[in-house]
């Protein structure tokens, strides 16, 4: 939201800074997002949106963009910064201080190094808390703000100063952990009070359910929260910030529609965007009047989107992606304010089928602790219990072994979350108790029969069960089948043991629960044949 102006080359080919990332003001709303040309009924529109958001439950989180001006490169415009004070705003190259340092990929990078520049920084942060009463931040490339000398460094002077903020430290700090400059990419490396987008989750599970060999182990540890990246270092599942797609890339419904990007419209020759998008376009490149690659996309866009919402960490959805929203393949809209980035809210009937299917999934999420939980899994008995909080399966029913981990076809695992072991409590002391819920995934193309475990002793709401799964005693409740949109919650039941026709690309996610009806169980069991 900061006030930004348009680049000279796209005002040129008569386009637009769509996304607004050029700041020239780190103090003001941009005045295109105000009903009014006063300077101060923008910041009391600001405001009362803020008033009006917190009233409804939604915390405000501004995406900030403190790693460079629109002042551009040497060649770009003076407009303040670089007039004022040149050598204290940007960094600039070692011997040769009429060029520009470029680990953001626009021309310039401010000095974070600088006393001058942390301050404008750290001022700016404060202002947007403290008078606007806005809730956190997300800082665009962030590695390149942490950068001392040449390399990013956790212990930078931008970090210091913001945790020892008294203000800022007590807000959200979320990080895009990466710049364009070597040795940027830091997914894992921010220090505690940091979140971080995840990009190590979306290319794993992007790689998963396109079928890649080898992403067992690595599609395990992104589900249950990445305990590799955040765990030793004392941060929480909530420091990851998990998502598939975002602003900068393919839409998910052009994920799952082209393999490559058609960037022509940004008048750049298709030269610009990324061009590995880990994506699968089912056999045609864009729209296709084909049913059967229809119903696959529409499949793996509903998988997709339960993986997402049923992983540990916070889930970001891209807007528009529960709308099944296309940007025609073009994965770096930033210039497209028309109909490309638009989102299109007459909505057809499969976009209202993935609108409800993506709620369903939010639901399930907001009902279910063990979820969301705020502490990473042991894999071991908590407390004394004789049950385990996490247990992967393989398809027949068994726990998976070391060299199952390593078989590199190996794509349908099961994890089985044991409800009472989530290991805290309420604001009243009291403990948090869940279901026992089971999430099974299978990344092959075609059905794969998994065997639903029957395992003595399994926790229902914590307590430990005294009745064996196989008499008839437990059972389990389908909660989510992807390849089946239109199933409600509770509508099959299952007994354990019993093998589950787990379609190809299909998430299904079920809660142990008390058997209903024996004749219930027979239809079941019928079905399930």
């Amino acid at each position: 939201v900061h006030a930004f102006l348009n680049d000279k080359h796209l005002v040129e080919i008569g386009l637009s800074n769509y996304w607004g990332y050029n700041t020239v003001n780190f103090f003001s709303p941009d005045a295109r997002y105000s009903s009014s040309d006063s300077c101060s009924s923008q910041v009391r529109e600001f405001k009362q949106m803020v008033k009006s958001l917190h009233e409804a439950g939604i915390e405000v989180i501004l995406d900030v963009v403190y790693n460079h001006t629109a002042e551009g490169n040497h060649l770009g415009p003076t407009l303040s910064f670089r007039g004022i004070d040149n050598l204290a705003y940007y960094r600039l190259v070692e011997g040769d201080l009429r060029h520009y340092m470029d680990y953001t990929g626009t021309g310039n990078t401010l000095n974070a190094r600088h006393p001058q520049s942390l301050q404008l920084i750290m001022d700016s942060l404060r202002y947007w808390v403290l008078e606007m009463h806005v809730d956190g931040f997300r800082f665009d490339l962030a590695s390149a703000l942490a950068r001392e000398l040449y390399d990013v460094d956790r212990l930078s002077a931008f970090f210091d100063i913001i945790h020892q903020d008294p203000v800022l430290s007590q807000v959200k700090l979320i990080a895009e952990p990466w710049d364009v400059g070597e040795g940027g990419y830091h997914v894992g490396n921010f220090p505690v009070l940091w979140a971080e987008w995840n990009g190590r989750y979306r290319d794993a599970v992007r790689g998963f359910w396109r079928g890649d060999e080898r992403h067992a182990a690595e599609i395990a540890f992104r589900l249950t929260g990445s305990s590799d990246l955040y765990q030793s270092d004392g941060r929480r599942p909530y420091a990851s910030i998990n998502f598939i797609t975002a602003h900068d890339g393919f839409t998910l419904a052009d994920l799952v529609s082209y393999e490559q990007k058609h960037n022509e419209a940004n008048g750049e020759n298709n030269r610009d965007g990324a061009n590995g998008n880990l994506s699968l376009n089912f056999g045609h490149e864009g729209p296709t009047d084909d049913p059967e690659i229809n119903a696959l996309r529409a499949r793996q866009q509903r998988t997709l989107l339960a993986t997402l919402l049923l992983s540990q960490g916070v889930p970001m959805i891209n807007s528009g992606d529960e709308l099944g929203r296309t940007q025609q393949g073009n994965n770096n809209a930033y210039a497209q304010d028309n109909e490309i980035s638009w989102i299109d809210w007459n909505l057809t009937s499969e976009q209202e089928q993935l609108l409800t299917f993506t709620s369903r999934l939010i639901a399930l999420r907001r009902d279910h602790p063990s979820l969301r939980r705020p502490k990473f899994f042991q894999g071991r008995p908590i407390r004394g219990s004789d049950i385990r909080d996490l247990t992967w399966l393989s398809p027949d029913g068994s726990e998976m072994s070391d060299d199952q981990w390593d078989v590199e076809w190996m794509r349908t695992l099961g994890v089985l979350l044991a409800g009472g072991t989530l290991d805290v409590v309420d604001e009243l002391g009291e403990p948090v108790l869940d279901d026992t819920l089971l999430m099974i995934l299978n990344a092959f193309h075609d059905e794969v029969p998994f065997t639903l475990p029957r395992a003595p002793g399994i926790l229902d709401h914590g307590q430990e069960s005294t009745k064996h799964p196989a008499n008839g005693e437990l059972a389990w409740e389908l909660l989510i089948d992807t390849s089946r949109p239109e199933a409600t919650d509770g509508e099959t039941i299952f007994e354990p043991g019993l093998q589950f026709a787990l379609q190809g690309r299909t998430v299904a996610l079920f809660r142990l629960c008390p058997s209903i009806l024996d004749a219930h169980l027979k239809s079941a069991n019928n079905r399930s044949g």
